[in-house]
């Protein structure tokens, strides 16, 4: 399958703009991901800890491939954390905290692999060469590994990190308008699987909110978007998680998930709403990229975005009344 050219191919400074992509999966533990990695792509596998591990210089850059939790890996904290003074004794049972901390980590590790996903950090891939990246998908499926929907337990997803266009403020909300519109035929498209409808990873934006990003007159600056936005949606848990961007173009916004060790700030949109579909066939970081477009090609014609935008305010902001009424038209005219 081919990647679908966005509006905007190329980014402000003129360069193919990149895709992130995240895979979360059972069945295959991170090592042997590894090796499968690096099979695919080339590059020198180096172990991190025990349960996260690094394929570096590949032909994209360095794949990161770990348990999907945070407690099977040595925090950060504790490791980079000295000894409280500079005598032999403070360093020595510094290092046993440190040694028992680590030893503590895999351990959980060892018990919760087979339980909990391991997942796949791709490095930024240029989107038209997503399809190459798919290699990794196939030999995935061949190896065993497991999707969302091989079990009731698998809330598994694909997240797609697509670099901005840009970052001027009104092309961040034209494409968030687009996707509000969009969302609903998104999630018809991809079928969500029901696990992941329970579980809150990927949660719909509330309409209240939409609403208000779609009214003809909103036309707010940088910080009174990253303040609606926060106002209505104070968790990194969207369908459309846009912090990472956010803090990019604010890092010194005053809100605690600004400086949240998991808001990583980068120029892009975290899409995080697909499956990760790999009993299916030919299924990939591609399918899923190019139904993304479709949110790029809405946010790049403004007359049908605005024509759309005030259609979702006008539907939703109706009377009950009203709305009865119209299915009773309905009804009429279909007999």
């Amino acid at each position: 399958m081919t990647p679908i050219p966005p509006p905007e191919p190329r980014n402000a400074a003129g360069e193919i703009r990149r895709v992130g992509v995240e895979i979360e999966f059972a069945g295959l533990p991170p090592r042997d991901t590894a090796e499968l990695v690096r099979g695919l792509f080339g590059g020198e596998i180096v172990t991190v800890s025990a349960h996260r591990l690094k394929v570096h210089r590949t032909r994209w850059g360095d794949f990161i491939i770990e348990l999907d939790t945070q407690y099977a890996h040595p925090d950060d904290e504790v490791l980079n954390t000295g000894p409280k003074d500079d005598t032999e004794w403070e360093r020595q049972r510094h290092q046993m905290r440190v040694d028992f901390h680590t030893r503590t980590r895999e351990l959980i590790g060892d018990v919760v692999t087979g339980l909990v996903p391991t997942e796949i950090i791709c490095p930024p891939v240029p989107w038209d060469e997503l399809d190459q990246l798919d290699a990794l998908f196939g030999a995935l499926q061949g190896h065993g590994a497991k999707g969302t929907d091989a079990s009731l337990l698998y809330g598994f997803g694909l997240h797609l990190n697509p670099e901005v266009p840009s970052l001027d403020v009104a092309a961040v909300l034209a494409h968030l308008r687009a996707f509000l519109l969009t969302a609903e035929w998104l999630r018809e498209q991809i079928d969500i699987d029901i696990t992941r409808e329970v579980l809150p990873h990927a949660n719909p934006f509330p309409k209240p909110y939409a609403l208000k990003v779609l009214a003809p007159n909103y036309a707010p600056d940088v910080d009174t978007l990253i303040g609606d936005y926060l106002e209505y949606n104070p968790t990194r848990n969207r369908e459309l998680d846009m912090f990472p961007l956010f803090a990019c173009l604010r890092q010194d916004y005053p809100h605690p998930l600004f400086t949240h060790r998991l808001v990583k700030p980068r120029p892009t949109f975290h899409y995080r709403l697909p499956n990760a579909q790999l009993s299916e066939p030919g299924w990939g970081s591609v399918v899923e990229w190019n139904r993304w477009v479709e949110v790029e090609k809405l946010a790049a014609d403004p007359q049908r975005l605005a024509e759309r935008a005030t259609a979702y305010v006008i539907k939703h902001t109706r009377s009950p009344i009203l709305r009865l009424l119209q299915k009773l038209r309905g009804w009429m005219g279909a007999t």
